[in-house]
């Protein structure tokens, strides 16, 4: 038998992430940190074990697929209805910020109304995977703060539709009508169902009977529920990871979580790992030995803006200021639809492929050294309530 030639780099690529796994849990690290390093580690400007980044990046999606679909499960339907004026308030102003932040900067570089606009939208979006992984790594989801935090998720997954439309028309793209009354459907049907599960109702799943006790059947039941669900939402051109939300609250209402949790959890470690060592291959090292100085403080402005942005916001929405900063802090990172922006603004020509280059190496590092910043605020802060 002739071995594929591919093993010995998936062998390497597992070993480098339970290393620098164990190596963090030592340290006392999340997760998501070491999966992120280990990007770094097997990328081609390294060790060069992983060259195929865009295969990566598409099996990474499964995980925050998967991510969004557990968290639609455990989340308590009250919570998150007590949460809907803090996200869609503060999810408003934080992008109406971010572009008034990003303003000032322009207004002194000279930079056209089209390029501040995308920069505002790129900074004002969090990682919804990496903020959900480091709430339930420390027991937070359940929260104010974490219930909050994930209703502004949320409500960040649907409002990068219009930040994508008005975006490709400061670009002179012509609005597509048929996609944006398609998506807009979409965002009511996906509304409409959210707040019936909110209202209480209970969901029957016309399977769960015929595979309560086929364990193999349960796995692709499963399996259909979520990425079903989630297919759903994306052929109305909304977030994929906002089906599988929804699909987790479906199984939730249905009391048919115990079985799903427990034939999914496999599939969400590995899936979920795949999409951290993604944007971990996204870092340009060489770019980064060239450009350091310039990307670390762009970076470190990022966070601290960020941070202190979020908890303003949330202190006018009645937060204290420890609390306000802690959950500040969590929001403080690029997150991941902020690729897709930058990318969209620069086919627009709003930025130069220099300009983009320079956002994705922030986006990246702002990802990575999120949990650090979530971290040094966590032991410098109060204790959240």
């Amino acid at each position: 038998m002739h071995m594929d030639p591919a093993m010995p780099g998936m062998v390497l690529v597992v070993l480098i992430l339970l290393l620098v796994g164990v190596v963090l849990r030592l340290l006392h690290q999340p997760h998501v940190v070491g999966y992120l390093l280990a990007g770094v580690l097997v990328g081609p400007d390294a060790l060069g074990l992983v060259s195929d980044g865009e295969t990566m990046t598409r099996l990474g999606a499964l995980g925050v697929v998967l991510l969004l679909f557990f968290v639609g499960m455990e989340v308590s339907p009250a919570k998150l209805r007590g949460s809907m004026r803090v996200a869609v308030v503060g999810t408003l102003l934080q992008a109406a910020l971010s572009v008034g932040v990003v303003a000032l900067l322009g207004a002194w570089l000279g930079w056209p109304l089209g390029r501040i606009v995308l920069l505002g939208f790129v900074i004002s979006l969090s990682s919804t995977a990496v903020v959900i992984k480091i709430l339930e790594t420390r027991g937070e989801l359940d929260g104010r703060i974490g219930q909050d935090v994930l209703a502004i998720l949320l409500a960040q997954d649907l409002i990068v539709i219009p930040m994508l439309i008005i975006t490709g028309s400061l670009g002179g793209h012509a609005l597509d009508l048929g996609l944006l009354a398609r998506q807009l459907l979409g965002g009511l049907l996906a509304g409409g169902v959210m707040f019936w599960i909110m209202a209480g109702r209970t969901v029957r799943l016309p399977f769960g009977d015929a595979v309560g006790k086929d364990h193999e059947l349960q796995v692709f039941a499963a399996l259909a529920l979520c990425f079903g669900i989630a297919l759903i939402t994306g052929l109305f051109g909304l977030s994929t990871a906002l089906g599988a939300f929804l699909a987790g609250m479906i199984v939730s209402a249905a009391k048919e979580t115990h079985w799903v949790h427990r034939r999914l959890e496999p599939f969400r470690v590995v899936f979920l790992a795949l999409f951290f060592v993604s944007i971990g291959l996204l870092v340009d090292l060489d770019y980064l030995r060239e450009h350091w100085v310039l990307v670390g403080v762009l970076t470190l402005a990022v966070l601290i803006t960020n941070t202190v942005l979020n908890a303003l916001i949330l202190r006018f929405l009645g937060y204290g200021w420890a609390d306000g900063l802690y959950a500040g802090s969590m929001l403080s990172q690029v997150g991941e639809f902020s690729f897709v922006l930058a990318a969209v603004g620069m086919q627009a020509g709003l930025i130069s492929a220099y300009g983009y280059q320079l956002a994705v190496a922030v986006i990246g590092l702002s990802l990575m050294f999120s949990p650090f910043w979530i971290g040094l605020a966590r032991r410098v802060l109060p204790r959240p309530g």
